[in-house]
């Protein structure tokens, strides 16, 4: 998933901002003006490297003249100890960006790692891996990215790009069927998808129209038994109560997809570090 350099420089612009105030008052009190360093970033846990053009982003933003270099490939598993950049410039400036830098990666990486966590789960079943709309507010792009990177698939967007309905939506507009007919007459041309907690909904869904059904909270037999009824007439979606445990036998039921909130709103930090040495 592409990300565009503009949203990500100032996406940094204003970490750094917060992090740094009026000055790295730290290293203005005891790095020499003008000392030069190189650094490396290393992985200390076993996972999947996100978020290089974020952590780059900061070391030139730090830095104009920073000298970066790639030592790993994002979006593939990777061992403890695998070095992942390098950086050459300013001691000061490496400094200024490290927390920023490594809260970035760090972060997006952890959820890539999270994410290839669950696709390695259900390998072979046929079923993908979304996320959702459970994002850090205004970092939206960079973690749904993160998730593409780890192997998932990105699901809407937000709410203008997918008409999505919800348990809400259907007690507002009177039922399964009177909420999915609304939708298909208002938007026509933008994918539908509707939540069913009962398998007499997902038939009101099937005689809507509805060409996407998310099966919510069910087990594994119910979602079973509805995927056989259902027979192909719509695509199947299954959400709420999944984790690692569970997350195959979700999959082996013979649904399309299946969402997870995690991927984004729980996804530990996966352990990097940075180590400066300083240059002659």
């Amino acid at each position: 998933m592409p990300l565009d350099p503009t949203f990500v420089a100032d996406v940094v612009a204003r970490a750094l901002a917060e992090d740094a105030g009026a000055g790295d008052v730290t290293t203005q009190a005891t790095v020499p003006d003008g000392a030069r360093a190189t650094a490396t970033i290393t992985q200390k846990a076993p996972g999947v490297v996100f978020g290089l053009d974020a952590a780059e982003a900061t070391f030139r933003q730090a830095d104009p003249g920073v000298e970066l270099e790639r030592l790993a490939p994002e979006g593939v598993w990777q061992e403890p100890g695998t070095p992942v950049l390098r950086i050459a410039g300013t001691a000061a400036g490496i400094l200024l960006a490290e927390r920023t830098a490594l809260n970035l990666l760090q972060r997006l990486s952890g959820v890539s790692t999270l994410t290839a966590r669950y696709v390695r789960a259900i390998e072979g079943t046929g079923a993908r891996i979304l996320d959702t709309r459970k994002t850090t507010p205004t970092l939206r792009p960079l973690e749904k990215a993160a998730v593409v990177a780890g192997g998932g698939t990105s699901h809407r967007f937000g709410l203008f790009d997918m008409v999505l309905i919800k348990e809400n939506h259907v007690a507002a507009a009177g039922g399964v069927g009177p909420a999915v007919r609304a939708a298909r007459a208002r938007f026509a041309d933008i994918p539908i998808e509707v939540e069913c907690q009962t398998a007499d909904e997902v038939r009101e869904a099937l005689d809507a129209g509805a060409p996407r059904i998310l099966l919510d909270n069910m087990t594994p037999e119910q979602m079973r038994a509805i995927v056989t009824e259902v027979a192909g007439r719509a695509e199947l979606e299954a959400s709420g109560g999944i984790d690692l445990d569970t997350v195959r036998a979700a999959a082996e039921t013979g649904v399309d997809f299946i969402s997870i909130g995690a991927l984004t709103h729980s996804a530990p930090a996966l352990d990097l570090s940075l180590i400066l040495e300083p240059s002659p």
